[in-house]
């Protein structure tokens, strides 16, 4: 794929995005689901008052500033409600996040790019997160966690553009990643484990490193021949090497780059200062306009209030919240949650925003906001991980079964530091999840479901590109199986009317309702 062709796909993907975040941003014309928190904090900083907020205040800033600018602009004011503590247009406290929610699949691609330099990568990680249904809702209302992924995301962007330079470049890409970590983390605690990620993938990368040293030291050392090469050449040590096992991947060449290949080149006191420091100044920095307002808790006291409000929310069952759902239910999508649900007797009636549903039967029409993923993006997402994790074992079990012993190839291939990098980030942003007591929801695996989006994007491309056309096909049929269920799908992700077997079509396992 050439630079203009590539440059199409990504202007295409952004607008595709823009277009379903801005479509009837304003339809419902109420607080949906935790609006009645997040807008009416946002609200809260245009108006001055005073109120404990359970989470980091960040994205209620983002909405606040949405807020302001959106009631300066003079359209989409058709609608309006006092539902914020003011009377607000839906719109001016749902665009900014609907902008935000747009960038995203571009922020992906340019991970994707950057993890391996190939546009195909780029554009199809770009197009399948811009397919995603929980991203979609997410960014269509005045939410808080597009917040915390897109400034995870930026975090790791950057750290990647970081290692791809040097000197002061390198130093400058830091400091922006080191602020993006400390923002996703001043929306919500969990945005940590992006910068936890970001940690394990450098541990991982100075583990390989010292293997690898460790391996080629004793081999040195303990091999005879090797002890007889006394005044031999360098290039004949390293030819006797290759002979004893220690041989690269045939399918590596020494031009393949990936910045990820230079993560050693920065020691501790670079992690420490770049991704430690920084991100926790930058944190610090952030709770100061709110507790100028809120002069109830100091700075330690407000983060033991907010420990203390989790802490009482209960368990993961449904008498706590009919919607709770444990972390080991989100892969599988078994436990989707509805964030609006109202009906009506016909479509021409106005869109009810207010008060219980109409009683079973009667209601023709159904408007429906499920926070749900692409089923088959997830599904096929979860098989490109595990597909990710068994090539990373099987590359350190089948040198063990032929040889007897470890080995370590000499330099990792692209393809293994891209598995690595995405099976690290996915298990740091799901497995902190597993001690979690307090009640938990599907929105809070969009932090890992990103690199699931990732991972599915790197096996299409790699079927796209094989030299075999049962596996081109295969990469052609997932992509299409994709597309057609977000289409499939879109009308719970946009609201849309449904009748109610056209709703009952959607919902294909009772768990889902």
């Amino acid at each position: 794929m050439n630079k203009k062709w590539f440059r199409i796909g990504m202007v295409s993907v952004f607008v595709l995005s823009l277009a379903l975040r801005f479509w009837g941003l304003e339809r419902f014309n109420t607080l949906v689901f935790d609006e009645v928190y997040f807008a009416k904090f946002g609200n809260n900083y245009l108006t001055h008052t005073p109120f404990f907020n359970a989470h980091p205040p960040l994205s209620q800033y983002m909405i606040g500033i949405g807020i302001w600018i959106g009631s300066h602009i003079p359209f989409w004011h058709d609608t309006v409600n006092g539902l914020t503590g003011s009377l607000r247009s839906p719109w001016t406290y749902r665009w900014f996040n609907a902008l935000t929610g747009s960038f995203i699949p571009l922020v992906v691609a340019a991970i994707a790019y950057q993890l391996s330099y190939r546009r195909s990568f780029a554009i199809l990680a770009g197009l399948f997160t811009a397919c995603d249904g929980i991203f979609l809702v997410e960014s269509r209302y005045a939410l808080s966690n597009i917040y915390i992924v897109i400034f995870g995301l930026l975090g790791h962007w950057f750290l990647l553009l970081a290692l791809d330079n040097q000197n002061r470049q390198r130093y400058f890409w830091l400091v922006f990643a080191g602020i993006s970590f400390g923002a996703s983390v001043g929306t919500k605690w969990n945005g940590l484990w992006f910068l936890s990620g970001a940690y394990l993938i450098w541990i991982a990368a100075w583990v390989v490193h010292s293997i690898h040293s460790f391996s080629n030291s004793k081999l040195f050392i303990t091999s005879p021949s090797l002890k007889e090469a006394g005044g031999r050449s360098q290039e004949e040590a390293e030819g006797r090497r290759q002979e004893v096992g220690v041989s690269t991947y045939s399918s590596l060449s020494f031009s393949s780059q990936t910045p990820l290949q230079n993560l050693t080149q920065l020691n501790i006191f670079h992690m420490l200062f770049y991704l430690g420091i920084i991100p926790a100044l930058i944190y610090s920095i952030i709770w100061i306009p709110h507790l100028q307002l809120d002069k109830t808790y100091g700075f330690i006291a407000v983060h033991q209030q907010i420990l203390k409000f989790h802490l009482q929310l209960g368990g993961n069952s449904p008498n706590v919240h009919p919607y709770c759902a444990a972390w080991y239910k989100w892969p599988l999508m078994t436990r989707p949650m509805a964030y609006y649900y109202q009906t009506a007797e016909s479509i021409t009636e106005p869109l009810p925003v207010m008060g219980p549903p109409l009683p079973a039967g009667v209601g023709q029409v159904i408007y429906d906001v499920h926070a749900m993923g692409n089923p088959f993006l997830w599904w096929f997402g979860v098989a490109a991980m595990l597909f990710l994790v068994g090539m990373l074992v099987s590359q350190a079990v089948i040198p063990w079964v032929k040889e007897k012993r470890f080995s370590m190839p000499a330099t990792l291939s692209v393809d293994t530091w891209i598995a690595l990098y995405l099976v690290i980030n996915y298990a740091a942003n799901l497995l902190p999840w597993v001690k979690v007591t307090r009640c938990v929801f599907i929105y809070h695996y969009m932090c890992a479901v990103v690199f699931v989006f990732l991972a599915i994007a790197w096996f299409v491309d790699q079927c796209l590109r094989s030299y075999y056309q049962q596996l081109r096909a295969l990469g052609v049929t997932i992509t299409f199986i994709i597309l057609v269920a977000f289409i499939f799908w879109m009308p719970v992700y946009l609201g849309l009317p449904l009748s109610p077997d056209g709703y009952k079509l959607r919902m294909w396992f009772n768990s889902w309702i």
